[in-house]
């Protein structure tokens, strides 16, 4: 593809048909319930946390519709998605049945990308990230099948994954055969949160789902990031793509200070070929939630990773500006939907703003954040 200036959404979610009439027949948590509202009519709703206020979050055909989502792009001058099942994915399964649906999701998702529009000759306007089955009690050999399943799919690029592992966290070694085949087939491993932090956290005071999603989610991804990093996983896996939501949560702003932890923990740095910081110039990060300050210095972070490197002999960093390539655009579709249907979403615009006004960005920049970055990663 010969355009460098498409914008392409990396984190954009959807329940699709058979997973949500999977979540219409439960009775516990995940699940969607139908209410009846006061004029009488039946809406659905998502109830996928703990105490969700006003009884789960109202959904419709943007959740779960090709035509809604293609909708969306449209009128907020989106070319690409590379569209993921929301959490909770298939933690709450059974190992037989998460891997029996995780092939079938995964069938599912690449025939909803390939039957749809192109954007320009044969590149399309959908993407995919399959599902892994990573649940407690799964066989290495059930995981590593339906790697090959996504691997051997045209139009999925990659898997999302949650944190949990497979009983004892992303961090055991037994899930080292999986990361293998991972690196081995080019797959990106979107790593995104569903389970927070300790609730007793958050106090209290009723605050809604403010502490969890905006402090919880983030946090979730990076402690689970750091104990891949402390594990040595990068050093076994160098070729290893990993795509972390929600610009990595607090990771670039703690990573001197895990630096400097480790330095003073002889048994965990002997793990490490390298100082902590050198790791996050092996991250790729979305650019969710953030404003043009924020993105700027998760921009300088990834820019000095080269520093660290055992053997580096640099002492400067490569800039703010080629920090950038690391970086890509999302938006969290559909979650926190406008309040007027004819609004414009904030996660879009907000989004696009904060990129288009990071101080020492070139234009070349930010046209790789939007969308260049993306081209380049999954071969668009």
């Amino acid at each position: 593809m010969a355009s460098k200036r498409l914008v392409v959404d990396v984190h954009t979610h959807l329940y699709l048909p058979r997973y949500a009439s999977l979540l219409r027949e439960r009775t516990t948590l995940p699940k969607i319930i139908t209410r009846t509202r006061d004029d009488g009519r039946k809406d659905e709703r998502l109830v996928i946390l703990k105490d969700e206020p006003s009884g789960g979050r109202p959904i419709g055909p943007s959740y779960v519709e090709r035509d809604e989502k293609l909708t969306f792009m449209k009128n907020h001058g989106i070319d690409i998605s590379i569209v993921s099942t929301a959490n909770p994915w298939l933690d709450f399964l059974q190992p037989k049945e998460a891997h029996r649906l995780s092939l079938q999701l995964s069938d599912d998702l690449e025939e909803y990308c390939s039957t749809g529009p192109t954007v320009t000759g044969t590149s399309m306007q959908l993407y995919g990230f399959g599902l892994l089955p990573i649940v407690s009690g799964i066989s290495t050999e059930s995981l590593l099948e339906a790697v090959r399943q996504i691997s051997a799919s045209s139009h999925l690029k990659g898997l999302i994954m949650g944190t949990r592992g497979v009983g004892k966290g992303l961090d055991d070694e037994a899930l080292d055969p999986i990361w293998a085949a991972i690196s081995e087939a080019g797959l990106t491993v979107f790593l995104h949160p569903h389970y927070g932090i300790s609730e007793e956290s958050w106090g209290e005071k009723n605050n809604g789902h403010v502490l969890p999603l905006a402090l919880g989610f983030p946090m979730e991804t990076t402690i689970a990031t750091t104990r891949l990093i402390l594990s040595g996983v990068f050093d076994r896996f160098p070729s290893l793509r990993l795509l972390l939501a929600h610009s990595g949560g607090a990771l670039p702003q703690l990573s001197s200070r895990l630096a400097s932890c480790i330095d003073h923990d002889p048994i965990v740095a002997s793990r490490l070929k390298h100082d902590a910081r050198f790791y996050l110039g092996k991250l790729y990060l979305d650019a969710v939630c953030y404003g043009p300050e924020e993105l700027g210095f998760v921009s300088d972070i990834i820019a000095r990773s080269n520093r660290y490197e055992t053997s580096s002999k640099n002492v400067a960093s490569g800039g703010r500006s080629s920090g950038s390539g690391r970086m890509l655009f999302g938006t969290d579709h559909p979650f926190f939907p406008p309040l007027s249907s004819s609004e414009r979403w904030k996660s879009v615009v907000e989004n696009l703003d904060a990129i288009e006004n990071v101080q020492g960005w070139t234009e070349a920049d930010k046209n790789g954040v939007k969308g260049g970055n993306a081209i380049s990663l999954f071969n668009l």
